[in-house]
C-alpha cells in the first residue's frame, strides 16, 4: 500500500478541522435590512446566508465551527442551537461573543482560547466558492506563513482593497487601487496560525491592522483562485445573491466507482492495508473538486454479504480514504455502497437490492439528497455494471480500464463539463 500523503513540498500538511466565521459586523450599507438582523442571517433564497458557508465547510470535512458574534448575538445563538446543516454533516457548532464591538481582528483575538493551532477563518458576509483544502496544502509549502489568504482576480477592484504578490508572498495591501482596473482582492477565506495572533490588542481590524503588519513581516501568503465570489454587503449584490447563489449551488457531479477506478481491485478490499490508490486518483479528485463538481463514490460491497468484512469496516475505510485525501487538497462529498448480494453467505445481506449496480439506486439516492445538475454530470466505472447504472440514471458514462485517472479526465476533457453554461 502506498503511504498516506502527509507532506507537500516544504513540510507537513496541517490537519485542519476547525473553522471560525466572522458574524459580528453591523452591515450598515444594507440599511434597514440589517437594522435588527445580523448580516450573515439575512435570507438568501429563503434560507440564512450563513447556511451556504456551513454547507461548504461541512462537505469539505470541517467538523468544529465557531461563530464569532457581537451585533444581535442572541440571534446567532438561536441559529446555532439546533442547526440542520451542522446536523447533516455532524459538525460541532458553537458561538463566541465579543464583550464589546472589537473589530474583525478583535473578534478573532477574543476567540483564540477556543482556537486550534491552525484554523480556517471566513468572512460571514461573502462566499468564495473555492477548494478550502488548498489552503492547508499551501501552508505546508510556506511554513513561515502566519496567514494564507484566498485571493480572487476581479476586473474592477475599485470597491475593494487589493493584494500585491511577489510569487505567493503578499508584499502589500492597498486600501484602494490607484485607479479603476483589475486586481487581486481578498476573498474572505483565510488559513490562520493561532500563534500569529497571540499578543494582539483586544480591539483591532484584520484588514487595517493585522494583514498589513503580516505582509510587512513577510508572513502573509496568497492562493489565487478563480471561483465564484459574491459579497452580500451592498444592496445590489444582496439582490443578485437571491438568484445567483441557488444557481451556483446546483452543481454537476462526478460519480466514481471505487475498486478499479480509485484503487486497484485486489478483490474484496475492506481494510486500509489492502487499499492501493490508482495512479493519479488523489490528484483527479482534487481536480474535480476545483472544477466545481460534487465528487461521489458508488460502490458494490458484496464482501459484506459474503462475510469478508462488515459495514463498520466499510465506514472505517471510507473515513481513512477521506483522511488520506485531505493532505492532497482533495475530498469526497459523499459515498453510497451496497452491502447486499443475492448469493450472500450472511443471511441479513442475502438479497437482490435496488442499490446494487447495474441498478441505479445509489445514484438516484444521491440525486435526491444533493442539488445536482444531471446534464453536466457523469460516471466513471471499470465494469459493464457501472456503466449500466449510470446510463439508467440518465448520466453519461465512461469506462476506465487502467492508467492514470487524472490523465483520463484530461484525455476526455471531462473537467470541462464542470463549467457553468454560457448565459
Amino acid at each position: 500500500m502506498r503511504a498516506s500523503v502527509t507532506e507537500a513540498s516544504g513540510g507537513a500538511v496541517p490537519a485542519v478541522r476547525q473553522a471560525m466565521i466572522l458574524c459580528g459586523g453591523f452591515g450598515t450599507r444594507l440599511g434597514p435590512l440589517t437594522a435588527a438582523t445580523p448580516k450573515p442571517l439575512l435570507p438568501v433564497a429563503g434560507a440564512p446566508f450563513l447556511d451556504v458557508l456551513l454547507f461548504e465547510l461541512g462537505r469539505h470535512g470541517f467538523t468544529d465551527v465557531v461563530l464569532l458574534a457581537s451585533f444581535h448575538s442572541a440571534q446567532i445563538r438561536a441559529y446555532a442551537a439546533d442547526n440542520p446543516v451542522a446536523r447533516r454533516f455532524g459538525m460541532r457548532l458553537r458561538v463566541s461573543i465579543e464583550p464589546e464591538q472589537a473589530g474583525t481582528g478583535g473578534a478573532v483575538v477574543h476567540a483564540l482560547r477556543e482556537a486550534d493551532e491552525t484554523f480556517l477563518l471566513l468572512n460571514g458576509d461573502s462566499w468564495f466558492d473555492v477548494n478550502l483544502l488548498a489552503l492547508p496544502v499551501a501552508a505546508a509549502r510556506h511554513p513561515e506563513a502566519a496567514m494564507i489568504l484566498s485571493l480572487r482576480r476581479v476586473p474592477d477592484a475599485s470597491r475593494y482593497g487589493v493584494a500585491v504578490l511577489d510569487g505567493a508572498r503578499i508584499t502589500a495591501f492597498l486600501e484602494r487601487p490607484p485607479e479603476p482596473g483589475p486586481g487581486l482582492v481578498n476573498g474572505g477565506v483565510y488559513l490562520v496560525r493561532r500563534d500569529a495572533l497571540t499578543g494582539l490588542p483586544p480591539t483591532c481590524s484584520l484588514e487595517q491592522d493585522v494583514l498589513p503588519a503580516l505582509a510587512a513581516a513577510g508572513r502573509a501568503f496568497g492562493v489565487v483562485s478563480e471561483g465564484y465570489f459574491l459579497d452580500i454587503g451592498v444592496p445590489e449584490s444582496y439582490a443578485r445573491a437571491q438568484t445567483e447563489i441557488p444557481a451556483r449551488r446546483r452543481r454537476p457531479a462526478i460519480f466514481l466507482d471505487r475498486d478499479g477506478v480509485l484503487n486497484h481491485d485486489h478483490g474484496y478490499v475492506g481494510t486500509p492495508d489492502r487499499f492501493d490508490w490508482i495512479p493519479g486518483a488523489r490528484a483527479a479528485v482534487r481536480a474535480c473538486n476545483e472544477a466545481g463538481f460534487y465528487v461521489f463514490v458508488i460502490t458494490n460491497q458484496a464482501g459484506v454479504a459474503r462475510g469478508f468484512y462488515t459495514e463498520a469496516d466499510v465506514a472505517h475505510l471510507t473515513a481513512w480514504m477521506q483522511d488520506d485525501l485531505r493532505p492532497a487538497g482533495a475530498h469526497l462529498d459523499d459515498l453510497r455502497y451496497c452491502p447486499y448480494h443475492p448469493e450472500g453467505t450472511v443471511a441479513a445481506y442475502r438479497a437482490a437490492h435496488d442499490w446494487r449496480k447495474p441498478k441505479p439506486g445509489m445514484i438516484l439516492d444521491l440525486m435526491a439528497h444533493w442539488e445536482i445538475d444531471p446534464a453536466r454530470s457523469f460516471l466513471i466505472g471499470d465494469q459493464d455494471t457501472d456503466l449500466a447504472a449510470g446510463q439508467a440514471a440518465g448520466l453519461a458514462a465512461y469506462r476506465f480500464t487502467a492508467g492514470d485517472l487524472l490523465a483520463f479526465l484530461h484525455d476526455f476533457a471531462l473537467l470541462d463539463r464542470g463549467k457553468p453554461p454560457l448565459p
